[in-house]
């Protein structure tokens, strides 16, 4: 049973900083940030989960079988992270490619401590506390002194898994294939990475995310293992019996002066190729939705509609469904895991290809973070843009990748890779 007190706050900005400095002691935080952005299907303008109470960390095998069971079991609030690798218990596939962070395909717990702010209201909602430890943390982290260290990193040296030549050569592998009928789309990605690596985790992500300023944002520690991501993209949202999906596919870069960054935007919203990556994307996941959906209840909403981010802009559709009242929620994940902005169409082959051309295991990179509530409603956001930590081995990792079409140029695909790799660049300096 979860003691909840409510409380208003005058400066939800500082009162964040803070509220995070505080949680980074605990060896178990999920902490999200929607970043003020004006998102109309968000409920919190900010989430803090601390203190695992129970918790499920699993490799890929039975995996959501495994969560399942204890979404069903707990009713709780529960966070945590699906790895893309959970595609090897949806589907026959596997994953051999290198991996140097060693992250768990599936890590979930029932926090102690919860805070959700919305506005200047904080509901903190406690396990097992009485209410003068509730009020006593409350106070502390009011009181929490916020230190900025001039750098939140020591040099090292940043890898990059696959050179451009290799790039070049597999995305013309990737377009064979799509001329051949194989895959329509596949999303390529490449690794960028660096071996005894000293950073600090939570400077780091506050430099990102203030570069990004992302909806989805997100900080993660489980003892030594974190993530710090600036994403802009939504994976899956259940709410009542209305579930939503909101793929990214279409990137244009943010220009200096507002005529041209205007013109940039237009320009993406009337691109062929990037509309019809988007378009195929949307029928992969109407057709994933409609898995659990109440028949002829799944609609898209909104339809290659372009955002615009601090970096760039991005085309953005909405979908959504409709599930009966007692549908799970893990069914709801499993049938549209990993999501289809970070596959491809037919999803399956476009796995298999990247499979083989990529050279480094996704792991939590193009997976999801995000909760559960007790009620059995969810928020998921797709783990792009973030950076990937093992504190232990010291090994550092970031991802981008683009998708590729039959209108994909290689070289073009390459640059926005390199686009979409600025901002972890330049916080790792």
């Amino acid at each position: 049973m979860r003691t909840i007190i409510k409380k208003t706050i005058s400066n939800p900005s500082h009162f964040k900083a803070q509220l995070l400095h505080w949680a980074t002691s605990y060896r178990e935080l999920v902490f999200l940030d929607s970043n003020d952005y004006q998102q109309k299907y968000s409920n919190y303008d900010c989430v803090l989960a601390v203190e695992a109470f129970t918790a499920i960390k699993t490799d890929y095998d039975k995996a959501f079988e495994a969560l399942h069971e204890y979404q069903s079991q707990t009713q709780d609030w529960l966070f945590g992270y699906l790895s893309y690798d959970l595609k090897n218990d949806t589907e026959s596939l596997y994953s051999n490619n290198y991996d140097g962070l060693d992250f768990p395909d599936l890590f979930f717990f029932q926090p102690k401590k919860l805070f959700l702010l919305q506005g200047n209201e904080l509901e903190m909602h406690y396990l097992n506390f009485c209410n003068d430890e509730i009020e006593e943390d409350f106070n502390t982290i009011q009181n929490t002194t916020l230190v900025e260290r001039e750098r939140a990193v020591q040099d090292f040296k940043i890898n990059q898994r696959i050179s451009a030549a290799a790039y070049l050569e597999k995305v013309g592998t990737l377009l064979k294939h799509i001329q051949q009928g194989d895959v329509y789309e596949a999303n390529f990605c490449m690794e960028f990475y660096a071996q005894e690596a000293i950073i600090h985790p939570l400077e780091t992500y506050q430099k990102l995310n203030a570069i990004s300023a992302p909806p989805f944002a997100a900080f993660f520690k489980n003892d030594f293992h974190y993530l710090m991501c600036a994403s802009p993209e939504r994976y899956l949202k259940k709410e009542g019996c209305i579930v939503l999906s909101q793929p990214i596919k279409g990137t244009a870069k943010r220009e200096a002066d507002d005529v041209s960054d205007l013109i940039s935007k237009k320009e993406l919203a009337t691109h062929p190729k990037e509309r019809s990556e988007n378009i195929m994307i949307v029928d992969l996941v109407r057709n994933d939705l409609s898995k659990t959906a109440v028949k002829g209840s799944v609609q898209v909403t909104e339809l290659c509609e372009v955002y615009s981010f601090k970096q760039v802009h991005q085309m953005i559709s909405t979908i959504q469904s409709e599930v009966a009242p007692n549908t799970s929620p893990v069914k709801i994940i499993q049938t549209t895991f990993p999501m289809g902005s970070m596959t491809g169409a037919p999803k399956i082959s476009a796995m298999q290809l990247i499979e083989r051309l990529e050279e480094t295991k996704r792991g939590l990179y193009s997976g999801a973070v995000g909760y559960f509530t007790p009620e059995g409603d969810f928020d998921f956001n797709v783990v792009i843009r973030s950076i990937l930590y093992h504190a232990k081995k010291q090994y550092l990792s970031f991802s981008v990748g683009s998708a590729i079409t039959a209108q994909a140029t290689p070289e073009k695909e390459y640059e926005e890779c390199l686009l979409k790799a600025k901002a972890m660049f330049e916080v790792l300096g």
